[in-house]
């Protein structure tokens, strides 16, 4: 009788392993990409005038490596924002200068990555340029590092001015010395876009849009990025030069988690 119970128990046990295993939820569906809603765009396909270096796909950012989720060089925004976005762009061109675009839409599987990195205190490689002085364990409590994002509902971007005709920016180059985010223009690493007086992602007080000590030619040209994007609808992030949001937003609560690729948009094949 115990025999018996014994492998009527292992039967059972097996067929419900098989049944799990074939159950809605399986590993195949969960390794399914969800899809954009349909009023998300390509930035390139209603403006691809605007400049785009798309930091995260590269290690030249603050963790220091391709973060989860960036699977394409690609802004992708919702329409609305998109398309103030190019008005904002026509309005540039004609005073002699280019949007350039770091970041927009982010999905969350990226910001769970920033968590994941500022939780890992050891773990200080870009330290130099990007955060030089601010302890990491600061990076929660300053909030520099957050849960969600607003650039997961799809509205907001990472945003600066470049020169025409413009210049091409050399790559990043993974253990390259480092130089603090706020050095002189001249000193940190090369980027086109005009002196705004620190670089972009940079972990400082300095970069706070109307911070004081940002004066003359620095200070003018943060006011003129703010001044032609608030024209348009954006509003900025007073701590971040470069983060402005469009609004109304599209998704005012919505945090979106497909990845930064052609194949998430509507249409794309």
């Amino acid at each position: 009788m115990t025999r018996l119970t014994t492998v009527a128990r292992a039967l059972i046990t097996t067929f419900a392993a098989l049944l799990a295993s074939t159950a809605p939820g399986t590993t195949a569906q969960a390794g399914t990409d969800p899809k954009a809603p349909k009023d998300f765009v390509a930035l390139r396909s209603v403006d691809p005038t605007i400049i785009q270096e798309m930091r995260y796909v590269t290690p030249h950012n603050f963790v220091g490596e391709r973060i989860d989720g960036y699977r394409q060089p690609i802004c992708i925004l919702t329409r609305p924002a998109a398309e103030a976005l190019h008005k904002a762009q026509r309005k540039l061109l004609r005073q002699g200068y280019s949007l350039k675009v770091y970041d927009c839409y982010r999905p969350q599987r990226a910001v769970d990555h920033f968590v994941r990195w500022a939780e890992d205190l050891d773990d200080e490689a870009m330290k130099g340029e990007f955060y030089p002085n601010v302890d990491k364990t600061r990076l929660f409590a300053d909030g520099y590092i957050a849960a969600k994002s607003g650039h997961s509902r799809g509205s907001t971007l990472d945003v600066t001015l470049v020169r025409l005709p413009a210049k091409p920016t050399r790559p990043y180059h993974p253990g390259e010395p480092l130089v603090p985010c706020f050095a002189p223009k001249g000193e940190r690493f090369p980027d086109n876009s005009i002196d705004m007086g620190t670089g972009f992602d940079c972990f400082d007080t300095l970069s706070h849009t109307l911070d004081p000590r940002i004066q003359g030619r620095q200070r003018a040209n943060r006011l003129l990025l703010k001044g032609t994007l608030e024209s348009l609808g954006f509003v900025n992030l007073a701590e971040e030069w470069w983060h402005y949001t469009f609004k109304p937003e599209a998704h005012p609560d919505t945090y979106f988690d497909f990845p930064v690729a052609r194949k998430s948009l509507a249409g794309a094949h």
